[in-house]
């Protein structure tokens, strides 16, 4: 019986790369159905698209049977896109790739290899270079990962990508965080499970524009600081005694002052400066508390992390209905 593996692939206005990327993935599954002797199918998620990305999806479900389609009621971003594509995979073996070719296709034969022959659960990929990436972009992303990794219990690999090939047990192990607030490089790696890293040297685009700007890429880095760490916490209560024991000093030295000197009203430009840097101060730490506390609320919700307005089983099921009558 042959193995079969399903891969994801989040899309949000992206008709330029679809048809890029199926051409070039489709030499990739033929050759592995040939000499791997395993079955592939594509499952694409259509994450609220507003082009003709969905339309796409459809032409290609009709013309290669491997190719299956879901498709959100709206924009839910692409976490939700990857949690929704884990739900409905049915292979033994899922991977998650991007649609722009920024991750190779010619790697995952390799990565499957690897799961057959070596002691690993899961395949992933990370850049050696970040070749052709704006250079403020690559000073945000290394500092993000420096960063996280010091005030994380949860190391997240500098460089990683989505990408990766992992065994149906590390899937089920994923599905089993069904956060709504969703960081998936840190998800993959706090399930644990053997992990090999194969690195690339950086590709560009092969169509379109990315979607991730540079207020996206800080909104979801906040997602991941405060998914694995409850460091900045830790850091407004330090900050609060800090300022608090530098209050009791200050007022000891105006009492000096007042008794030695006696001249209290002087220097109140430097008092209203310190008054103004201590309100800023607190109003931060209140701002970090505020924001693991909207957290909380969301998860409290209990929302959907996405909601589906068409897929390919939905065709398939009217498809026979019609058969049938």
């Amino acid at each position: 019986m042959m193995n079969k593996m399903t891969v994801i692939v989040p899309c949000f206005n992206e008709e330029e790369a679809l048809p890029v990327y199926y051409r070039e993935m489709r030499k990739v599954m033929e050759r592995m159905e040939e000499l791997q002797k395993v079955e592939i199918e594509l499952l694409f998620v259509d994450d609220g698209s507003t082009d003709r990305t969905l339309s796409i999806m459809k032409e290609l479900n009709l013309r290669d049977s491997r190719c299956q389609y879901l498709s959100f009621s709206r924009n839910f971003g692409k976490e939700a896109a990857i949690y929704a594509g884990i739900s409905n995979a049915s292979g033994d073996y899922v991977a998650l790739m991007d649609v722009d070719l920024q991750d190779p296709p010619e790697l995952l034969p390799e990565m499957y290899r690897i799961l057959q022959e070596e002691d690993y659960d899961s395949v992933a990929t990370k850049r050696s270079t970040r070749t052709g990436e704006p250079k403020i972009r690559s000073f945000l992303s290394e500092s993000f990962y420096k960063f996280i990794n010091k005030i994380s219990k949860t190391e997240i690999v500098n460089g990683a990508r989505d990408y990766r090939l992992m065994r149906r047990k590390m899937v089920d192990a994923v599905l089993e965080m069904s956060e709504y607030n969703r960081f998936s490089k840190g998800i993959f790696e706090w399930v644990g499970f053997r992990t090999k890293w194969l690195e690339f040297e950086n590709v560009e685009r092969s169509a379109g524009e990315t979607k991730w700007s540079v207020r996206k890429l800080f909104m979801y880095s906040l997602e991941g600081i405060t998914g694995f760490s409850v460091a900045p916490l830790s850091l407004a209560s330090v900050v609060g005694v800090v300022f608090c024991m530098l209050s009791f000093v200050m007022i000891m030295v105006i009492i000096v002052r007042t008794l030695v000197w006696g001249d209290p009203v002087s220097g109140w430009p430097s008092l209203a400066c310190i008054i103004f840097m201590v309100s800023g101060i607190q109003l931060f730490c209140t701002g970090i508390v505020g924001e693991y506390l909207s957290k909380t609320y969301l998860e409290t919700k209990h929302r959907p992390i996405f909601i589906l307005k068409d897929s390919s089983d939905e065709v398939k099921e009217r498809h026979h209905e019609v058969v049938r009558a």
